[in-house]
C-alpha cells in the first residue's frame, strides 16, 4: 500500500506579537529542530495543565527540542501582549511564544480546541497533532522516535536558541500574583495567599505581616510554618482557628494550625485526579486543581476548578467527593447530577447558599442545600463582556472572586478590571469599582483601576482586593462613617 503524504507544517505567519524571544521565529530557520507547538489560552485550566508536561519534555529533550507557545485567546483581554507577559512569569513559562491574536495560525494548523499539541520533525513536516490533556507522554514517546530517525541521519541540529525572556521586564513586590485574601473580623487579620511566592501571610488590617505559612519554596511539604511548602495556593477559608488553603498545583487542601504552627493535608494526594474522579477517604483522595475555599453549615466546600465541580469535605468523616455538578463543562443548571459549571473558582456562602464565580462561562451561580444550581447573572462560555444590567443581560469576563455581605455580592470581575455587585434576589448587577481598564489607580472608587483581581473578601465595612497583576492588595471602604474610596494596603515588615 503507498504511504500516507507527508503534510508540510504551515509557517509561523500571522502573530502580533513574539514573547520570550528577540525576534520572530519561523520554522524554515528551525530546521533540524524537533518543534512541539502549543495552542493555549491563558484563563484556560486545561492548558495550565499541560504546562508542567512541556517543562519535562522541554527538560529532557533541552537541546533538540522547541517547544513555542501559540496563544490564540478565548477572551478579549488575553489579546493584549502585556497581559500575556504577565501570564508568562506568573507560571514560568520560559519558552517562545507567538500571540496569535488574530488566530491566523490557529486557523493555518485547523485548531478547534484549547490545548491543542502538534509535533513537527527537523524537515517541517508535521508528525502528529492531538487535543485535550493526558496526550504528554505519547508526544513523549514520538519526540524520542523522531530524534533517534533524524539524528541516524545527521540531521538534528542542536545549537541553542536565543532567548529574552519576559521575566526581566517585570517586578514584583512583596507579594507575587496574590490570588486570594480573607478577612477575620474578629481578630483583625488579613490572610493572603501570596501565590507566586508559594507562601500564605497573616498580616493586620493595615498590612503589617505577622506571620509567614511557608518556606517560600514551591513544593509539597507538611510540618511548621517555615518548613511547610505550597504550589502556588489561591482560595483561603478560616473557622476554629484552623486556616484551609487550596494548594492548587499540588491538587490539594491544607490546613494551617494557628495555634500549633504546623500545616498538615487534608485532603488530595499531590497528584491531578483524572476526570470524573467520584471521591472517597480525603487524604487518598486525587483533587483536581482547587481553587477557592467556604465553610458552610460545617462542611468545606471547594471550588473544584479542573473538575468544573463543587466538592465537599466532610472533615470529621475525613471524606472528600462532588456535591454538585457532573464534571461537564458547560453553563447548565438542574440538581446536582445534571447541573453544569465551566472552571469555577470562586465560593462564598450566606446562611442559605452558596454562592459561585464560574470563571469559563462568565456567569455568577448559587447552589442550595440540596446541590441544586441556579445561575443568578451573565453570559455562556463564550458570551462575555463588560456590561451591567439584570440577569442574563448582565455581562462579565472571567470573574474570578466572590463574596457575600448583608445580602448582596461582590464579584471581582477580573479581566473587566473591576469589582462589580450582584443582588442575589433580582440578578441585578452594577459596576462598583474600576474603569474597566488595567491600572494601579487609588482614590475614588468609579475612577480608580485594578488589574486582574482574582480575590475578595468583606468586613467592617470595607472590602479587600487581591490585585493578581499588580501584586497589591486593595481597600475599598464603603460605609456611611468613611470616605467611599479605594486605597492600597501597604503590606511588609514594619
Amino acid at each position: 500500500m503507498p504511504s500516507s503524504p507527508r503534510i508540510h507544517a504551515p509557517e509561523l505567519d500571522g502573530a502580533v506579537d513574539w514573547l520570550n524571544v528577540p525576534a520572530p521565529l519561523s520554522l524554515t530557520a528551525l530546521r533540524g529542530k524537533v518543534v512541539l507547538l502549543d495552542f493555549w489560552t491563558y484563563g484556560c485550566i486545561n492548558c495550565m495543565h499541560v504546562l508542567p508536561g512541556l517543562r519535562r519534555l522541554e527538560e529532557k529533550y533541552r537541546r533538540e527540542l522547541v517547544v513555542i507557545g501559540i496563544h490564540s485567546a478565548k477572551f478579549a483581554n488575553e489579546r493584549k501582549s502585556e497581559n500575556i507577559r504577565h501570564v508568562l512569569v506568573r507560571y514560568d513559562i520560559d519558552h517562545p511564544v507567538a500571540n496569535d491574536a488574530r488566530f491566523e495560525i490557529w486557523r493555518a494548523y485547523g485548531a478547534r480546541a484549547w490545548p491543542t499539541l502538534v509535533l513537527i520533525d527537523p524537515e517541517g513536516y508535521v508528525v502528529g497533532t492531538a487535543s485535550g490533556e493526558g496526550t504528554i507522554d505519547a508526544f513523549d514517546r514520538a519526540i524520542a522516535a523522531v530524534i533517534q530517525v533524524f539524528d541516524a541521519r545527521g540531521l538534528i541540529d542542536r545549537t541553542p536558541i536565543a532567548q529574552s525572556l519576559e521575566r526581566a521586564r517585570l517586578a514584583t513586590s512583596t507579594l507575587a500574583f496574590p490570588g486570594k485574601v480573607i478577612v477575620d473580623e474578629a481578630s483583625s487579620r488579613l490572610f493572603i495567599a501570596d501565590s507566586n511566592h508559594h507562601r500564605v501571610i497573616e498580616a493586620d488590617l493595615d498590612g503589617r505581616i505577622t506571620r509567614v505559612i511557608g518556606s517560600g519554596a514551591a513544593g509539597f511539604a507538611n510540618g511548621a510554618f517555615a518548613a511547610a511548602s505550597f504550589y502556588r495556593p489561591q482560595g483561603l477559608a478560616l473557622d476554629a482557628g484552623m486556616l484551609y488553603i487550596a494548594d492548587s498545583e499540588n491538587h490539594a487542601v491544607r490546613a494551617a494550625d494557628l495555634a500549633t504552627g504546623r500545616v498538615t493535608t487534608v485532603a488530595g494526594t499531590g497528584r491531578q485526579a483524572a476526570w470524573g474522579a467520584e471521591g472517597g477517604p480525603a487524604r487518598e483522595t486525587a483533587l483536581n486543581s482547587p481553587w477557592d475555599l467556604s465553610i458552610w453549615r460545617g462542611h468545606l466546600f471547594v471550588a473544584m476548578a479542573g473538575a468544573h465541580q463543587i466538592w465537599v469535605i466532610d472533615r470529621e468523616a475525613g471524606v472528600a467527593r462532588p456535591f454538585t455538578g457532573s464534571g461537564r463543562e458547560a453553563r447548565q443548571d438542574g440538581g446536582p447530577r445534571d447541573a453544569a459549571f465551566a472552571q469555577p473558582s470562586g465560593l462564598t456562602a450566606s446562611d442559605d447558599a452558596l454562592f459561585v464565580a464560574d470563571s469559563e462561562s462568565n456567569i455568577i451561580r448559587v447552589v442550595d442545600a440540596t446541590g441544586a444550581v441556579r445561575t443568578i447573572a451573565g453570559g455562556d462560555l463564550f458570551e462575555f463582556g463588560d456590561r451591567d444590567g439584570a440577569g442574563d443581560a448582565a455581562r462579565f469576563q472571567h470573574p474570578l472572586g466572590v463574596a457575600w455581605s448583608a445580602g448582596r455580592l461582590f464579584v471581582a470581575d477580573t479581566y473587566n478590571h473591576k469589582v462589580r455587585t450582584v443582588d442575589p434576589a433580582t440578578g441585578d448587577v452594577r459596576t462598583f469599582a474600576g474603569t474597566g481598564e488595567a491600572g494601579l489607580v487609588d482614590g475614588e472608587r468609579a475612577a480608580a483601576q485594578f488589574y486582574e483581581p482574582g480575590g475578595i473578601a468583606v468586613a467592617n465595612g470595607a472590602l479587600y482586593v487581591a490585585d493578581t497583576n499588580n501584586h497589591v492588595i486593595r481597600r475599598i471602604t464603603f460605609d456611611a462613617g468613611r470616605p467611599d474610596v479605594v486605597r492600597t494596603v501597604d503590606v511588609g515588615e514594619r
